[in-house]
């Protein structure tokens, strides 16, 4: 079936070359603001130094066109720009794959492509949930190993608190008896109940498959995701109708109709990705929410196919040549900590970056806000001046004992980010002592910009920090 679709895509790129960018992140990364960004700043001609084809000013123009696949929802552009320009509140979250075709127009940068016209290239950018790939590495364990894996982490110290009310219920549990509908559906909420209370900010914790739990869209309710990890240590084998046959025979189902069909799909057709990284969060909750996120992040990469692709395999297996790791919200930092933090992300993928480099792919890691929500400014405190950020903070927003209308902006020291990246997974500096906290960040959420008007009135694109950067690094050679 891919290898049809890939016929189907290289015949039609045959008069206008195609790129599947695959946009992710897990959750509250910022895919949603990330596309609306991209595509707001190439329409509406935005500010991109860094862009090389907009900054020579070879870009002609870009505009939206109905996608190839009928079949699947149509990121909807238009809402999240009106949600973000005249409400000024963030877009909801992605909870479903969904399909964008910007069609972009270009001079090319070599006279003899210049002879025969402007060029254009459709880019397809596909928006799924992060969730979803670590899901994949389902499909090569079988039920007795998953449940294995994730008591484990479920018991580690980190966890452990949260899973205390389904690991209970668990011991209480006897997998070879009867199976009984409402018993798997108690037991599937809990377990779904612990999942969310380890996604939740005071922790940030990372890994959580499978991914449809927490975002079930239509399938909510469905056997397929009314299941659960067992305790089945001494357990050799059960009787057809037992809980533990119920439960491994959801599981399978689970791979079956929604693993697989994601994979061959959407994610087996991509050619270039970026995996966007709300390394804040983790930074905020802990070394015990880095570890995670760390963990998280390498299983992501081992889904990839990465490696350099040619024209056949381009037909047969789809290779992702180019992986951008973005770390989001860095307009929540002082500029002069944008370093720091790309070298943090950096340490936090640089195991699992160097398989898909051995493979032949190009990876890269930027700090980047997709939309800049706040400005740069000095603040005085106690006699020391210190680099600070102004934003409007989201109503309902607190830090200390103050609490935010949505109205008033402030200026705030965010704090400082290690200069050691290392740093980051430290639990403790002697033995005995507290596991410690990360670095002291204050990190809340703003409200997105007005948009600014020049002298004569005109309005600007949305701003952003790197944006540029990122469209240079997975479009820019193909606008050459």
């Amino acid at each position: 079936m891919n290898t049809f679709d890939n016929l189907v895509d290289g015949a039609q790129a045959l008069t206008v070359p195609s790129l599947r960018l695959g946009v992710t992140g897990l959750s509250r990364a910022g895919k949603t603001v990330f596309i609306t960004a991209l595509v707001h700043n190439l329409i509406h001609g935005g500010r991109l130094p860094l862009f090389e084809a907009a900054a020579s000013g070879r870009l002609a123009r870009a505009f939206l066109q109905p996608q190839p696949n009928d079949a699947v929802p149509r990121f909807d552009y238009e809402r999240h720009i009106d949600t973000l320009l005249d409400e000024r509140i963030w877009p909801r979250s992605t909870r479903q794959v969904s399909e964008l075709r910007l069609t972009i127009e270009y001079e090319s940068a070599t006279f003899l492509k210049t002879m025969m016209g402007r060029g254009r290239l459709h880019l397809d950018i596909v928006d799924y949930p992060g969730e979803w790939l670590l899901d994949l590495p389902l499909l090569n364990k079988d039920f007795r190993t998953w449940s294995r894996e994730a008591l484990e982490l479920a018991r580690d110290p980190a966890r452990n608190a949260l899973a205390s009310d389904w690991l209970d219920a668990l011991a209480a549990t006897d997998p070879t008896k009867e199976a009984d509908e409402n018993a798997a559906r108690d037991l599937a909420a809990r377990f779904t109940d612990y999942l969310a209370a380890c996604r939740a900010d005071e922790h940030a914790l990372s890994l959580l498959p499978p991914g449809r739990f927490l975002m079930p869209g239509d399938m909510e309710g469905s056997p397929a995701l009314t299941f659960c990890p067992l305790d089945l240590e001494g357990i050799k084998s059960t009787a057809r109708k037992s809980l533990h046959a119920m439960m491994e025979r959801r599981f399978e189902a689970y791979k079956k109709h929604v693993v697989r069909p994601f994979f061959r799909d959407h994610f087996a057709r991509l050619d270039r990705q970026i995996v966007l990284v709300d390394a804040l969060a983790a930074l905020n909750a802990g070394p015990a929410a880095v570890q995670d996120l760390e963990a998280a992040l390498a299983g992501i990469l081992q889904c990839f196919r990465p490696g350099r692709n040619s024209w056949l395999s381009s037909i047969l297996v789809r290779r992702i040549d180019r992986i951008l790791f973005a770390a989001t919200k860095a307009d929540h930092l002082h500029h002069a900590d944008h370093d720091r933090l790309e070298a943090i992300l950096s340490k936090l993928v640089e195991k699992a970056a160097e398989r898909a480099k051995f493979k032949g792919a190009k990876v890269d890691v930027a700090a980047i806000a997709a939309i800049r929500a706040t400005r740069e400014a000095k603040l005085k405190e106690g006699g020391v001046t210190l680099p600070a950020i102004l934003g409007t903070p989201l109503p309902g927003e607190t830090l200390g004992e103050a609490t935010y209308d949505g109205e008033s902006e402030i200026a705030l020291f965010p704090g400082d980010l290690p200069d050691d990246p290392a740093s980051i997974y430290e639990t403790g500096n002697e033995a005995g002592n507290a596991p410690a906290a990360g670095p002291d960040l204050r990190f809340i959420r703003f409200r997105p910009p007005r948009l600014e008007r020049t002298a004569e009135g005109v309005t600007l694109s949305l701003p952003h920090i790197r944006l540029d950067r990122a469209l240079q690094f997975l479009v820019g050679d193909k606008l050459a």
